[in-house]
């Protein structure tokens, strides 16, 4: 006899605070009281990149901030918010220490190579963003995911060969374009059961209420 399940598909990216901030909430999610209801929970991660054009050695910080934003200036007044969001749920982000904006690439394959290893991927996605936007460290560089793979407890030198494959790169950039081709456009984004989508780093209760959903069979669209 089969152990019912829920699936939690989560579209994100590693340089997005807001996937960040999504993370905490959909773990402050499972963790409600009524939560406890809940069939065995599989949570699967899906790579979308917000900055696909960005070469592999990444762009300065400011240059892109002036690219994306305009300025430093708009972009300290929309991190602001970011930040206070993050500190909502005990997340204390370091974005001013950011001075090199990566492609993720890479970053998403060293999460498929923890997943074809059996080993737990969230595990390496709360690695990632807290390199990122925490410790600063430059994610987009092979020997920085070949230490995080390491502290993970991953083979290093398996995980940059992996990372460095152009097959698995492909892989992973197809894998983006699919969630694209689903109407994907901005990220965080939840779908449960592959029944009920969410949209945005919404609150617990929220996210809890379409999982809910999801386990009674119903379909929709929130967010």
């Amino acid at each position: 006899m089969n152990t019912p399940t829920l699936t939690i598909d989560v579209v994100s990216d590693i340089v997005c605070p807001w996937c960040y901030i999504g993370k905490r909430k959909l773990e402050a999610a499972l963790a409600l009281p009524d939560a406890a209801s809940l069939p065995n929970v599989l949570i699967r991660w899906h790579p979308f990149q917000l900055n696909p054009d960005l070469p592999a050695q990444g762009i300065s910080r400011q240059q892109y901030l002036e690219d994306k934003f305009g300025g430093p200036a708009r972009a300290a007044e929309i991190y602001q918010r970011v930040r206070a969001a993050g500190q909502a749920v005990g997340l204390a982000l370091n974005i001013d220490g950011i001075t090199l904006q990566p492609n993720t690439l890479a970053a998403h394959a060293l999460m498929a190579f923890a997943h074809s290893g059996g080993f737990d991927a969230s595990d390496i996605k709360e690695r990632l963003l807290k390199a990122y936007f925490v410790e600063n460290r430059f994610i987009g560089s092979t020997d920085v995911l070949t230490e995080i793979a390491e502290e993970a407890g991953l083979n290093g030198q398996a995980a940059r060969a992996f990372v460095s494959d152009p097959e698995q790169l492909a892989a992973v950039a197809q894998a983006d374009a699919h969630s694209r081709s689903l109407g994907i456009s901005g990220v965080p984004f939840f779908i449960f059961n592959q029944k009920v989508s969410v949209s945005g780093a919404q609150d617990p209760a929220t996210l809890l209420g379409a999982m809910q959903q999801a386990v009674a069979g119903k379909d929709s669209k929130l967010g």
